[in-house]
């Protein structure tokens, strides 16, 4: 059954899912951020020390890609995805630190099936990112597209 392929039908009843952990190193946080956000409070611990968040924070893009990362290992490809028409709202509440571990869940919103292409399923969701401490740090909002199960497939 974990090799059938996901169809629309097998995640629009998910309600909450949990998609994994990721610890945040300084070194990883650095390297993201000198390739995608080189703000000094993300590349330099110094620099970071006098900045407004007194240390090195990860960035907020970081925070989203690593929840990528774990979507597609967890679902994404195994499902029978055709990506995404665009986030709604992305919010980082509070800063991840080197050494913070941050559990990421996808919670099921909303689910319909597209009026113009009746092969394709929406899902709506809710993504939240909580640290070892239980802050919440980061929430995204966003739809989802996925090939709904051909007539006569049995579910997986």
């Amino acid at each position: 059954m974990a090799d059938e392929l996901l169809y629309w039908e097998d995640l629009q009843e998910a309600g909450t899912l949990e998609i994994g952990s990721h610890t945040f190193t300084e070194e990883d946080i650095i390297a993201f951020a000198r390739q995608f956000d080189p703000q000094p409070f993300h590349i330099d611990p110094e620099a970071a020390k006098k900045s407004f968040f007194k240390g090195l924070i990860a960035s907020g893009w970081h925070t989203c890609a690593m929840a990528m990362r774990l979507m597609v290992d967890k679902y994404v490809n195994r499902s029978a995805s055709l990506g995404s028409p665009g986030l709604d709202n992305i919010r980082w509440l509070a800063p991840v630190r080197a050494g913070d571990t941050i559990t990421y869940r996808r919670l099921t919103t909303g689910a319909r099936v597209s009026e113009s292409k009746p092969g394709i399923g929406l899902l709506q969701s809710r993504w939240e990112a909580v640290n070892q401490r239980g802050e919440m740090v980061m929430t995204m909002e966003g739809w989802g597209m996925f090939r709904r199960r051909p007539s006569g497939k049995p579910p997986g």
